[in-house]
Order: structure tokens, then sequence, then C-alpha cells
């Protein structure tokens, strides 16, 4: 089992939470303060760690056995984003898909940090 942060489509309502298999969500969870956050083309958010002018992202954390991260979330996911370790709020750490490094400059990213929530950009 493996903490799994959730910011986006796998969040409870979202169209990649039945990839969870059930798995059970323990909290609303923020991350620290040290991401930006963007909407990719308005499909799906990615969040990317910076050492300044970051911002906390909202989301749901997840105790998620390996065989549905390995099997059903990650198979599921789109190619701008990998797996990736963060940081919460208090200090913790746990698995987040995060945006790869060679997608920084892709003219579809929409800096979100402001929001920090995928679900108030789509409101």
């Amino acid at each position: 089992m493996v903490l799994m942060f959730l910011n986006g489509g796998g969040m409870r309502g979202g169209p990649l939470h039945s990839q969870l298999q059930g798995a059970p969500l323990l909290c609303h969870a923020r991350s620290a303060p040290k991401y930006r956050y963007y909407s990719v083309d308005d499909r799906f958010p990615a969040m990317h760690a910076v050492p300044a002018g970051g911002g906390s992202v909202v989301g749901e954390l997840y105790d998620l056995p390996l065989t549905v991260l390995r099997d059903h979330l990650v198979p599921a996911e789109p190619p701008e984003l990998e797996l990736g370790v963060i940081e919460l709020e208090h200090g913790a750490s746990c698995l987040a898909t995060v945006l790869r490094e060679s997608f920084l400059d892709d003219p579809r990213l929409q800096d979100i940090t402001v929001l920090g929530s995928w679900r108030a950009h789509l409101a």
C-alpha cells in the first residue's frame, strides 16, 4: 500500500476515480506550498515543484495497493504526467502524478496556481 495524492480526475466524482478500484479515501489534503499548478488544455491538472513562487494544491489522499497503481491508475494517466514524490502541507511525503520536465514549455499549459484546485478551475 502507498499513500497517493490525487488532485484531478482521480478524485471522487472524476473520470479516473474508478481506476482506484475501491481504494479508501483517507482524507482531504493539501500539498506544501511549493508547486506550480497547471491546467493542460482544460483536460487535466499537473503540478510541478519549484524552488520559489509555488502554491498549495488541494487534493485527496488514498491508501492505494501497488497493484492498483501499476495496473489501473498509471496506465490511465496522460503521457505528460509521471509518478513523483511530493510533500504535503504538514511535511509528510506521498506519491502523486506530476508534470514531466519535458512538458514545462508546452503551450497548452495554463497556470492555475492561484486557484490551487482543479474543481475551482473547472467551475
